[in-house]
């Protein structure tokens, strides 16, 4: 299979870290909060023990390590050594949890970081351009290649009979579509 993928790799800032989670809001009266994942593998990420870089617009990043750690409803609500109040958490509330791009770790054979995929060519099997990859979109088992092409917006999906070879250090993603899937998944510019 093309997936997983890490979702942990959506969005890179200019600091070498990666995108993991936000904060949604405080959880209880002991400092936890709820963490919408932006990783397709809140598990590895999300864990006791663990140190992530919370980071909020115009300030310097701050790094805090995972105290406790549950799932609820697949969302990790995780409480953060030194925050201990319902009001302490509720000060977090919209920040970004990161993790700098050398710990992301190997992933398993055929499975990706984002980051890796996105401004990859894409091209069919007869080396025709198809586009450029902005984003990836969806979960690892329904994941989606959104493809900037000339006539506008493609999705392909990442599955092994149509991505047939993805090669991150070329840059280059060699798609065989079935007949019309391109067509069928095109959003045309608007004039």
């Amino acid at each position: 299979m093309t997936g997983p993928l890490d979702r942990t790799a959506g969005a890179m800032a200019d600091d070498d870290t990666i995108l993991i989670g936000r904060v949604a809001r405080a959880h209880g009266i002991k400092g936890q909060v709820i963490v919408n994942s932006d990783t397709d593998f809140p598990d590895q990420r999300f864990r006791e023990g663990a140190e992530l870089l919370l980071v909020r617009s115009g300030e310097p990043p701050t790094r805090r390590r995972i105290a406790t750690v549950r799932f609820h409803q697949g969302r990790p609500v995780v409480g953060f050594a030194g925050i201990e109040s319902m009001s302490d958490a509720e000060q977090l509330a919209g920040v970004e949890l990161r993790i700098p791009v050398s710990e992301l770790g190997p992933l398993p054979e055929r499975t990706f970081h984002h980051h890796e995929l996105i401004g990859c060519e894409v091209r069919d099997t007869a080396d025709a351009l198809i586009g450029q990859v902005r984003a990836i979109e969806g979960p690892m088992e329904r994941g989606r290649l959104v493809v900037d092409s000339e006539r506008g917006e493609v999705q392909i999906p990442l599955a092994d009979d149509i991505c047939v070879s993805i090669d991150p250090a070329a840059r280059r993603i060699v798609v065989n579509p079935p007949e019309g899937l391109i067509e069928l998944n095109l959003r045309v510019r608007p004039q």
